[in-house]
């Protein structure tokens, strides 16, 4: 399934040196409804999204530039399979 990911800071307390508290929206790419947020870190995105999808390396390290930064990131259009939606808790019907 393709998906939009946003991320936003998260007022959490850091987890651990160098690792960013978010908060991750998953929104179907398709325009459909189907929100989905759940808290995550900087670090466990990234390595999900390095393990799970065949983004290139330039676009995980802008992606993670932008982590930091207030707006957020974003990654638009991305594909994850159906398994790596339900171990985020995105279930699909």
């Amino acid at each position: 399934m393709r998906v939009n990911l946003i991320t936003q800071l998260s007022n959490r307390s850091e987890s651990g040196a160098g690792t960013i508290p978010i908060s991750l929206t998953i929104r179907p790419a398709c325009g459909l409804p189907g929100d989905y947020e759940c808290p995550t870190d900087s670090t466990a995105l990234l390595r999900l999204l390095r393990r799970q999808t065949d983004l290139p390396a330039y676009v995980l390290e802008r992606f993670e530039e932008d982590l930091r930064t207030p707006l957020g990131a974003r990654l638009l259009s991305v594909e994850l399979n159906d398994s790596v939606l339900t171990h985020i808790g995105y279930f699909i019907d």
